[in-house]
């Protein structure tokens, strides 16, 4: 269902990988090279129609965030090859854990299916009574299996983590996943917007330090909502791709179960999307963004 355009060419660095947004390569010193660009995914097809300067939104996003935590990084350096100025980061080499770490405070999305299915997401059991956009008196840890391109990540029990990477690296992605986030929720909140749930991925060095790694706290990665209007009970406005996914659903005339890919953008749904992403990044930094 996804073809991914040809990475661009940079020169001094080699080719190694593409995703749904971020390009990697190695450099002649042995570091890597990740680059955000423009593209945009939903449901499991990257979109003909890119959003511009979202590659720089969520790499300025991220590195405000690595700024804020204190917990090691991925991060050597922002001196990018010109081709990529802006959208890119120097970072070191890490063995990636196979588990996509996900915190939720907030019940929507895949949680809240896995809730209304079993009353439990995750494997771990929820009060009763709880409807879309629920807070949780204590966040939780759900993580998920890692999905190849254009298939979805599978919500897993922390069980299934364990038995992955052992209990120790297990019991070490639980803690500091929801450490991350109670710190970026808080900090959130202070600035008007509510983090609802968030995903992280991690790596470790060699000595087996555990890093923090891909992009942090994005909306690519997170649901933003504004704190002003939230509302449980029903779908929360958000600082994402909602957008794209509500027009392509109900405005676009397109047909998900046709297997047709899905239709360009228009430009008003590419700019209400990019000031979306604009809008999230300055109300959490305090900056103003430079395109």
């Amino acid at each position: 269902m996804t073809t991914l355009p040809q990475a661009p060419e940079i020169p001094g660095a080699k080719h190694l990988h593409s995703g749904k947004v971020r390009d990697l390569y190695e450099l002649e010193s042995g570091d890597l090279l990740m680059v955000a660009s423009d593209r945009q995914s939903a449901f499991d097809w990257i979109l003909e129609t890119p959003i511009p300067d979202k590659g720089k939104v969520l790499t300025a996003m991220s590195l405000w965030w690595f700024e804020q935590l204190d917990v090691p990084n991925h991060v050597i350096s922002t001196d990018v090859p010109a081709e990529v100025a802006g959208r890119a980061v120097v970072c070191e080499k890490l063995a990636i854990y196979p588990v996509e770490c996900v915190a939720r405070g907030y019940l929507s999305g895949t949680g809240l299916l896995d809730y209304n299915a079993t009353g439990a997401v995750c494997g771990i059991p929820l009060p009763g009574g709880l409807v879309e956009g629920s807070r949780f008196d204590t966040p939780i840890f759900t993580p998920a299996t890692k999905a190849e391109l254009g298939e979805h990540d599978e919500n897993v029990s922390y069980d299934v983590v364990v038995a992955t990477v052992g209990a120790d690296t297990a019991a070490a992605l639980r803690d500091t996943t929801l450490e991350i986030y109670t710190t970026a929720r808080a900090m959130a909140e202070d600035r008007g917007i509510i983090l609802a749930d968030t995903k992280f991925e991690f790596g470790a060095r060699a000595d087996g330090t555990l890093v923090l790694a891909d992009e942090v706290l994005t909306p690519d990665s997170s649901r933003f909502w504004p704190a002003d209007q939230w509302a449980p009970g029903k779908p929360q406005l958000s600082y994402d791709k909602q957008i794209i996914r509500d027009w392509l659903q109900f405005e676009s005339g397109w047909d998900r179960t046709s297997g047709e890919a899905p239709p360009p953008l228009t430009d008003e749904v590419v700019e209400r999307t990019r000031s979306s992403y604009i809008a999230a990044y300055e109300q959490l930094t305090g900056l103003k963004f430079e395109a």
